[in-house]
Parts: C-alpha cells; structure tokens; sequence
C-alpha cells in the first residue's frame, strides 16, 4: 500500500493547489519516486489511497507506464489518517502480510534492495510488524527527536520521554493484516497498530543502509536535489 491521502500541510503553499506526492523533485513527482522503489523491489500490485486533490492524483496514476497494476482506494468523503486508510483498504490488501510506504519519503537503495531486505527479515511467526528504520544521524532533512530504540535481536521501542531516539521510520514498513483489527475511531494514526505490536514484542525494525530523506517541508526540496545530484 502507498499512503497519498495527507493534506501536506507542512509543504504549504506549495500544496495549496497540488497534493503533495505530486510535488516534484530532481524532475520527478514524489509519488513516482516511491512507485518506482517499489516495481524496482518487485512489487507487482499496489493501493494507493486518495483525499485531497484526489482527482489530480488518479489521471496521474493512470498516466503510468509499467507493468505494475494500481488499485485506489477513494477516502474523498474523509480523511481517515494512515490507521484508517489501512482499515479502509482492508479488503483490497488481502490476507497475506504487505508492504506499506508513504508517498512523501525519498530513499535510495544501499549495496541491497531496502524492500528486498524487509522481505529476507520478515519471520511471521514472531511480527507483527516490521520497519525500514534509518539512524537519526542518517536523516536527511528529518529534524525531530527519532521515533525508536532497537535491541540487539532487532525489537522495537519507543523513544523514552526527553530523549533522542537512535532510530527515525523511514515511512517503509511490512504490516501484518493481524494488526488491522479493532479500530478506535474511523480516522487514527499507524502508531495504534505499532503500539499494539510493541506491547506484544511482535514489533521490530531493520537498519537502511542507503540514503533517505524527509521531503516534508518546501525547504527540503533543494537540499535533497542537491545531495541527489552528487550521490
């Protein structure tokens, strides 16, 4: 799944007339930027959820060329956050674990496939979830306080109160549908779901050792062309 329903408003004005993932950078809209990580990763089947400036963004997709077959599912009618929009998609992602990413990160792959490496990593036995997690000082453009700690054995927690956290989510992640279960309201954040899993232990992460950034401001944009231009 590829979540593109957010309103972008830390990228105003720029989303003012455009929904985010159609902002683009280094010549390439953003949500094409994550399509193409993800037929790259072999991914052959994919969600993409719509709200705002939805229309936009469907003659967008269907202008895509590729073998990838795109499926969308229409949150016009309410803005349902990323928890909600994996509930809504719910029957369209099937019974099987899958990937989900957010349209408005940027990565680039290490000397390994990052979705590659989630896949080699996930042991359904033992997760719930599984996040591509890069480490705060490999950031790009990120500027908050990091979102995990991670133990030897790869088991995720949470950063402690007045901390920084060694670990950012890259917005890459693979979701057990286990989890997608009980929602507290139509609209609610992922971090139900992952604080679900980590209460269980079936929480855990692995390292990007590539580069990733933060697209999540206008000033963003020319620092990640910029870095992208020299990678």
């Amino acid at each position: 799944m590829l979540m593109a329903a957010g309103l972008g408003k830390r990228m105003r004005p720029l989303t003012a007339t455009r929904p985010k993932p159609l902002l683009k950078v280094a010549g390439k809209a953003l949500i094409d930027h994550a399509l193409d990580r993800l037929e790259a990763g072999g991914i052959e089947r994919v969600v993409v959820n719509v709200h705002y400036l939805a229309d936009t963004v469907e003659a967008h997709l269907r202008t895509r060329k590729g073998a990838m077959t795109i499926l969308v599912s229409d949150e016009r009618k309410e803005l349902l956050e990323t928890g909600g929009g994996l509930m809504k998609a719910k029957e369209l992602l099937g019974d099987e674990p899958f990937l989900c990413a957010n349209s408005d990160n940027l990565w680039i792959d290490g000397p390994r496939d990052s979705i590659a490496t989630l896949a080699a990593h996930w042991n359904d036995a033992r997760m719930d979830a599984l996040l591509l997690v890069v480490p705060h000082a490999r950031a790009n453009c990120h500027s908050g306080p990091g979102d995990f700690h991670m133990d030897a054995t790869g088991r995720l927690s949470r950063r402690k109160p007045g901390h920084i956290a060694p670990f950012v989510f890259t917005g890459v992640q693979i979701l057990s549908p286990r989890l997608l279960k009980d929602p507290p309201s139509a609209a609610f954040s992922t971090n139900i779901f992952w604080n679900r899993a980590i209460a269980e232990g079936r929480a855990y992460g692995v390292s990007h050792q590539g580069l990733w950034f933060d697209v999540g401001t206008p000033q963003a944009i020319p620092v990640v062309e910029d870095v992208l231009a020299h990678a």
